[in-house]
């Protein structure tokens, strides 16, 4: 690790699965104080974002395949979402159950997409704010010499980085070699929260997803600022589910892999979490306002390429292709081009 990089982790502090939380209690604001959370935000659903004649509209994962939601509204008119992102704002669980279960009993096949055949776009779409943590697995600290922090190391990406199941890194075009895969357990935010205690924090979460916080490192050592290698166009591909938090009863106990070409790269639990879920939305909400639909990229453990000692550090290229798994979200898989 060069000492720019090492100065600035010295300064940080050494039938129908998956939908959204329906938590009880209240939402915090920017002050603190509190008003009642969405009642109708959906439960028990499992969502995903499909391309469908140019747009982007939201699906649900059935036993029957992926109920195209914009597509079943417009036959049986319940008023339901059609976007992720409309979920995100306004809820709408009852209409969507309404919908889902007119869908499920009705014998019209052309309301469902087989998943071997969809076009999917990023489980989120519009995030405001996508938040990033560093070195937040303890033995992925060890593998890059680095101290386990005392405090989350974060950054950020930007909605350009956004990417869908089976998509495509374009690496060819960057000015960049030296490419790294990093699965994470990904958070999206379903409350508005603001100086949350870590008790109440899981809570706020709408649901979690499996994402790669895929990075040039060659480009990330350019300054003590990661920016650059962590902003790279879809280099934040997310999906292909989201998964409601109410079905993630211990998101701090799930499996999480990564494989390159069939090959196991990453191995691990996300109990190797310096920082768990709830730490990381209790910590990040004491500094700014996290809104419905904020995603937080958790970290990643070890087995990353710039874990390995030089000589091995074969880094990823145009043909590549990976997987990413978080027990009970999904596969992710991308190619790099």
């Amino acid at each position: 690790m060069n000492q720019s990089r090492r100065t600035f982790l010295a300064g940080a502090g050494a039938a129908v699965s998956g939908g959204l939380l329906a938590a009880s209690g209240t939402t915090a604001t920017a002050e603190g104080a509190g008003k009642p959370a969405n009642e109708d935000m959906p439960r028990g659903m499992t969502f995903a974002t499909i391309r469908q004649d140019g747009e982007l509209s939201l699906a649900v994962k059935t036993g029957r395949g992926l109920l195209d939601v914009r597509k079943a509204e417009s036959a049986f008119h319940e008023k339901a979402p059609t976007t992720i992102d409309e979920v995100i704002q306004r809820g709408g669980g009852a209409q969507l159950q309404a919908l889902l279960a007119k869908a499920m009993a009705s014998t019209r096949k052309d309301l469902f997409i087989d998943e071997s055949k969809a076009d999917f776009g990023p489980c989120v779409t519009n995030p405001e704010k996508i938040v990033c943590v560093g070195l937040n697995y303890r033995k992925h600290a060890a593998e890059t010499g680095s101290p386990v922090p005392t405090q989350p190391i974060l950054f950020n990406k930007y909605n350009s980085a956004l990417n869908g199941h089976r998509g495509i890194i374009k690496v060819s075009q960057e000015a960049a070699v030296q490419f790294d895969y990093e699965v994470e357990l990904v958070i999206v935010l379903g409350r508005t929260a603001r100086n949350v205690g870590e008790k109440d924090a899981l809570s706020y979460v709408l649901g979690y997803g499996t994402g790669n916080d895929f990075t040039a490192r060659d480009l990330q050592r350019v300054s003590s600022q990661w920016m650059l290698g962590k902003t790279l166009d879809g280099s934040a591909p997310i999906g292909p589910y989201l998964v409601t938090a109410d079905q993630v009863p211990d998101p701090n106990r799930l499996k999480i892999e990564c494989r390159v070409n069939g090959e196991v790269r990453q191995s691990s639990n996300t109990a190797d979490m310096v920082f768990g879920c709830a730490a990381l939305i209790s910590y990040i909400s004491k500094y700014f306002t996290l809104k419905p639909g904020d995603i937080i990229f958790t970290g990643t453990p070890e087995g990353v390429i710039s874990g390995y000692p030089k000589g091995r550090q074969v880094w990823l290229k145009a043909g590549d292709r990976l997987t990413s798994t978080l027990e009970g979200l999904g596969e992710l898989h991308f190619s790099l081009a």
